[in-house]
């Protein structure tokens, strides 16, 4: 298909050859020209990116017996002194030249060809050029080169994101879980002291890369079930311990279980109330560097469902004794709007 800027492109002379060229010395000076410009040999030349385009659209347009015909009668026209207008309506200027040729007087880009299709080995020659790197039809009749056409390049695989359940003993002391990849069940270690909602990386187990780009990763979320006893908030271990109605009057040294197995010996305040919560360093978790967090002690002051006559009488004789004491006096206060 002709187009309108061919009369101002002389393209015997980008490919270095006389009017009067065979197939053979097009596509012999094209493969010549096509390797010293292309831009894999010239990154960053825009001087040699835009020969690359020129020589290009050369042996595209030579190549082609059918364009070859409609180039050279437009050339031999323009050199025979005519002078051609765009024109109004019913001008017969220049428009209509390419009109004669099938382009209806439209300007199309330089790359594209005589019904859309690509020229004869045009590809070919590329390909065993440069392989990968050889400029790929568009789908419309044109090409893209390098860096700037389709040329696709590598392209890493996308992440794949999972989670896993595990018990607050693996947790603690580390297990390896198993999670679906595309190539199948992987395996991945997590490491002691892993805290619920933190994630680890499997690499390069997850999506395929493209053109020969590294796979994604996988990124597992650890959810660690809950425990009894022991509440994990981020590093820390929480653990609510009852205590004894006296204990938390007159106050005491209880033992409490770590979630380390050992046993530690606290020391509850004189007056202590539920949710008195006391702050034990370095009890907690040790993760895989040895580095332990902290251990909080959350009281819970337990009250007898059945007393014993003595007992009863004993916190009767408490409650007279403390007479007018009112616990409730601060939360009134408080209370007020």
């Amino acid at each position: 298909m002709a187009s309108q800027d061919w009369i101002t492109k002389d393209f015997y002379q980008d490919l270095g050859v006389a009017k009067t060229a065979s197939k053979d010395e097009i596509k012999k000076a094209y493969r010549k020209l096509a390797r010293k410009y292309h831009p894999d040999q010239n990154q960053g030349n825009k001087a040699a990116e835009e020969k690359f385009k020129q020589v290009s659209e050369a042996y595209q347009v030579l190549s082609d017996e059918e364009d070859r015909r409609q180039y050279d009668a437009i050339r031999a026209m323009g050199a025979g002194g005519a002078r051609f207008s765009a024109g109004g309506p019913g001008a017969g200027g220049f428009e209509d030249i390419f009109s004669a040729f099938g382009g209806n007087g439209n300007a199309h880009a330089a790359f594209s060809t005589a019904g859309g299709q690509t020229p004869p080995g045009f590809e070919d020659i590329l390909s065993s050029m440069f392989g990968a790197g050889a400029p790929q039809a568009d789908g419309r009749g044109g090409f893209g080169f390098g860096g700037f056409g389709s040329r696709r390049r590598p392209e890493r695989g996308g992440d794949i994101h999972a989670s896993v359940s595990i018990p607050l003993n693996d947790a603690v002391n580390g297990t390896t879980v198993k999670v679906n990849a595309p190539s199948g069940a992987v395996s991945a270690r997590v490491p002691k002291g892993v805290t619920n909602g933190q994630k680890i990386r499997i690499s390069k187990k997850g999506k395929p890369g493209v053109n020969g780009g590294e796979p994604g990763d996988i990124l597992v979320k650890i959810n660690v079930e809950p425990h009894p006893v022991y509440e994990l908030r981020g590093k820390d271990v929480y653990v609510n311990v009852p205590i004894s109605f006296d204990e938390a009057v007159l106050g005491a040294t209880i033992e409490v279980p770590s979630i380390a197995g050992e046993t530690v010996r606290v020391k509850v305040p004189e007056g202590s109330s539920t949710d008195k919560t006391l702050r034990l360093r370095e009890k907690g978790i040790e993760n895989a560097k040895g580095e332990r967090s902290d251990m909080y002690v959350r009281l819970k002051v337990v009250v007898p469902k059945s007393l014993s006559e003595a007992a009863r009488a004993a916190v009767e004789a408490f409650r007279e004794a403390a007479e007018g004491a009112d616990p409730r006096q601060e939360f009134r206060s408080m209370a007020k709007l």
